[in-house]
């Protein structure tokens, strides 16, 4: 007898195929000097991309409750109720990161964000508005499915001259992503999903792994 595997099993293999092209691209950032600079690009790229995340749950939830009785919206809306709990703020942690760094935080924020970043996350508010909110997950699987390792925030200390407190960000991710990971991946396995939905949430995470490993490669090219 075959068993059918869930979403989130089948995304989580998939994923696992491409993610080395992202890890590649990012091992390429932090092994390019100079460390420091490159450490603040980051840092200004994914507040870019970190502050979108809240409206972005909160877009998709308000889609979820105009949605009746469709059980994937309402499975939907209840983990995003809570994971908006878990990521509000995150931005401002990188707004510490940025002042502990020595730099001024409205500087750097005010830069006009790249096309990459508007790439990524301006496909998810398209999917979730024309298509169905469910498929944000594809992007949250991505966003949540890469930690940064926690050896990482010592190598960066060394390689930068900053302070620990300029790292709280990644420390927390290191910490926190794993167990997200887990959360949404249980997510898909859970939810009735049609063949259809299961096909745009892969969609939107093979996009989203794209986009991510693009935006690296401009880190790494640039200071």
């Amino acid at each position: 007898m075959t068993t059918v595997q869930g979403a989130g099993a089948v995304l989580r293999t998939k994923l696992g195929l491409l993610l080395p092209a992202l890890q590649t691209a990012a091992d390429r950032v932090w092994d390019t000097p100079p460390a420091r600079e490159r450490y603040i690009g980051y840092l200004s790229v994914m507040h870019a991309v970190i502050r979108a995340s809240v409206p972005l749950m909160q877009a998709a939830a308000r889609r979820c409750a105009t949605a009746g009785g469709d059980p994937v919206a309402l499975g939907l809306r209840e983990y995003l109720h809570g994971h908006i709990a878990e990521e509000r703020g995150h931005d401002d942690w990188i707004v510490a990161d940025l002042a502990a760094a020595g730099e001024d935080p409205s500087r750097c924020i005010a830069r006009i964000p790249p096309a990459e970043v508007a790439a990524l996350v301006g496909a998810q508010y398209y999917w979730l508005e024309h298509y169905h909110p469910v498929t944000l997950l594809g992007y949250i699987a991505v966003l949540e499915g890469n930690p940064p390792k926690p050896e990482l925030v010592d190598h960066l200390i060394g390689a930068t001259g900053l302070p620990p407190s300029a790292f709280r960000t990644l420390r927390a991710h290191a910490e926190l992503d794993p167990g997200h990971a887990d959360a949404v991946f249980a997510l898909l396995d859970d939810l009735a999903l049609s063949a259809d939905q299961r096909r745009a949430i892969e969609r939107s995470a093979l996009h989203s792994l794209l986009r991510a490993t693009r935006i690296m490669t401009d880190l790494a090219a640039g200071p």
